[in-house]
């Protein structure tokens, strides 16, 4: 998409949103060619990718290598690690490990079950055009608007849904959770991460916000939480509340995938039921005292012809055996 990008670019609006249509397009076009639901949405979440590399900067900072930590810190946050301390990197890991989850693992599974493979990698294309071009600078200031709106709409529901897991799988911190996400998050730049940033930092007893570069922009951003700052230890606890979210989140879709197959083959096996029709076509019902018999077609029997509405006259008779009075009987006994 950077040659695209090159060919497309303009200092308007407009231009961004052709750029954005053609991104998301080709994104929906190919998970509509995979005809994979479950080929799309695993090249969509990297949930695997997203541990490993918090545990290499959680690595090289209990090892002392503020270097190295600072050399690994870009493939998780986009912020310049150059200056930071190993407090300030173990608060971008967290940090990023709570955004990601969303972006990684949460948004491409809903989106993939709710428009399967074209809706994983579409919602991958509107991801990564996010982070190519929808971030403020002086060149994608206009042209980038269209692709970060894109991405705070996709990503409005799968961060609450990532708050309300968060929640799930550490119910002694719920109160907190809510109090954080409430207060804090909306002063926070996203609409979307300062959700489940919060809910994170409330969960980890943690603060987290503050101030963050980002190539030759500044960030001054709300505190997030209640808690201590973070340390290199605290990573551990985050990578570990990531993974039960992502679980709590699979065995979410899984039930739910299971509700809906049940149904489905419920309405196969009694296709009669709720919709207003007799359950099998062998069931009959008989009009006493009018020689007529109707199946569960609707079909009269009348319209076999005149030998089928004659050939039954035991009908009262049979009635009278069992007791049940014809039309006739009812009307002699009125008179009388």
């Amino acid at each position: 998409m950077r040659r695209t990008e090159s060919a497309l670019w303009a200092d308007r609006r407009r231009a961004g949103m052709a750029y954005a249509a053609l991104g998301v397009g080709l994104g929906a076009a190919a998970g509509a060619a995979s005809h994979s639901t479950m080929a799309s949405t695993y090249l969509a979440v990297a949930g695997r990718a997203l541990d490993d590399a918090a545990d290499e900067v959680e690595a090289a900072l209990l090892a002392e290598d503020l270097d190295r930590a600072r050399e690994l810190l870009p493939t998780l946050a986009g912020r310049d690690p150059s200056s930071l301390d190993a407090g300030e990197i173990a608060r971008a890991t967290i940090e990023s490990l709570a955004e990601n989850t969303i972006d990684a693992v949460v948004a491409p599974a809903l989106w993939a079950a709710l428009a399967g493979g074209p809706g994983a990698l579409g919602y991958r294309a509107v991801n990564t055009l996010d982070a190519m071009v929808g971030y403020r600078s002086v060149r994608h200031e206009r042209f980038g608007w269209a692709s970060a709106r894109l991405d705070d709409a996709a990503n409005w529901v799968p961060a609450r849904v990532g708050a309300t897991l968060v929640v799930v799988v550490r119910p002694r911190s719920a109160v907190a959770v809510w109090r954080a996400v409430r207060r804090d998050a909306p002063g926070h730049p996203s609409p979307n991460g300062g959700v489940i940033e919060s809910a994170f930092a409330a969960a980890l007893g943690l603060r987290l916000g503050g101030t963050s570069r980002y190539g030759d922009r500044i960030e001054e951003r709300p505190s997030l939480g209640d808690g201590k700052p973070p340390s290199p230890g605290d990573i551990t606890a985050a990578r570990d509340l990531a993974r039960h979210v992502q679980l709590a989140l699979a065995s979410v879709l899984a039930a739910a995938e299971l509700a809906v197959r049940l149904r489905t083959r419920r309405r196969r096996v009694l296709p009669g039921i709720g919709g207003g029709r007799r359950s099998t076509v062998t069931e009959r019902s008989i009009e006493v005292g009018t020689g007529r018999r109707s199946t569960a077609s609707g079909r009269s029997m009348d319209a076999a012809g005149p030998a089928t509405r004659t050939a039954r006259p035991d009908l009262a008779t049979s009635s009278q055996s069992r007791g049940l009075r014809t039309t006739g009987q009812l009307a002699k006994e009125t008179t009388a």
